[in-house]
C-alpha cells in the first residue's frame, strides 16, 4: 500500500524533474521477469520506478539501509539489501520467492556505479543465477546518458531473454553475462 501511495504522490514531480521516454516497454513481460540495466548515476532507479508501473523488488547496496526507520521504508519500498563482496544466501532466497509470486525484481549487474569511460563494467553473476533457477526472463535496458535534472533521458527496454538449464555451470554463467551484455550494448547503440 505504501508502495503505491509514494508512487502516486511522487510521479508528477519525477515526471517533471526526471522526464523520459521509455522505448519498448513492451518487452517487459506480464509475470516474472528480471529487468537488468546499467548503472550510472545514483537516481538510475529513479526512471525505473517512475516509468514502469508494476511493484518492482530491487537489490541494492545494503550500506542505504542505515537505521530502522530508513530500513524498514526501503523493504517497504521493495529494497533487497546485497553486501556486494559476499553471497548471502537469504538474499537469494528473497529473490527466489519474488520470482517465485511473478513479481519483477531488478538488478544492476555492474554491481556499482559505472563512473568510467567503459560502456559496461564486468557483470555480477547475481542475475544469470536467477534467470536460471527461477525460469524467469531477463529484460535487458538501457539508460542513454547520465540524468540531470529537467533533460530529457531515454531508457531502451530490450526484449526478453530466455536461459535453460544448460547454462546452470560456471562457464554457463559467463556465457550468460556475455550474451545479457551484448544485448545491453545492441540497446545503447538503439536509436
Amino acid at each position: 500500500m505504501l508502495y503505491w501511495f509514494i508512487k502516486i504522490i511522487l510521479f508528477i514531480p519525477f515526471l517533471i524533474l526526471f522526464p523520459c521516454k521509455i522505448v519498448g516497454k513492451k518487452n517487459i513481460p506480464k509475470g516474472k521477469a528480471i529487468l537488468v540495466c546499467n548503472h550510472i548515476s545514483n537516481i538510475d532507479y529513479i526512471y525505473l520506478w517512475n516509468y514502469i508501473w508494476r511493484k518492482q523488488f530491487v537489490l541494492a547496496k545494503q550500506e542505504l539501509f542505515k537505521g530502522k526507520l530508513v530500513t524498514s521504508f526501503l523493504k517497504k519500498m521493495g529494497g533487497i539489501p546485497v553486501d556486494r563482496n559476499s553471497i548471502n544466501i537469504s538474499v537469494i532466497k528473497k529473490c527466489l520467492q519474488v520470482l517465485k509470486k511473478d513479481k519483477i525484481l531488478t538488478i544492476f549487474p555492474e554491481g556499482t556505479r559505472n563512473k568510467t569511460n567503459q560502456d559496461l563494467l564486468e557483470f555480477k553473476a547475481g542475475a544469470s543465477i536467477f534467470s536460471i533457477k527461477a525460469q524467469a526472463p531477463i529484460i535487458p535496458l538501457y539508460i542513454k546518458k547520465r540524468p540531470h535534472f529537467f533533460w530529457i533521458n531515454k531508457v531502451v527496454v530490450g526484449e526478453p531473454i530466455y536461459f535453460d538449464e544448460t547454462f546452470k555451470s560456471e562457464d554457463g554463467t559467463n556465457r550468460t553475462n556475455q550474451i545479457i551484455r551484448e544485448k545491453m550494448l545492441e540497446l545503447k547503440n538503439k536509436k
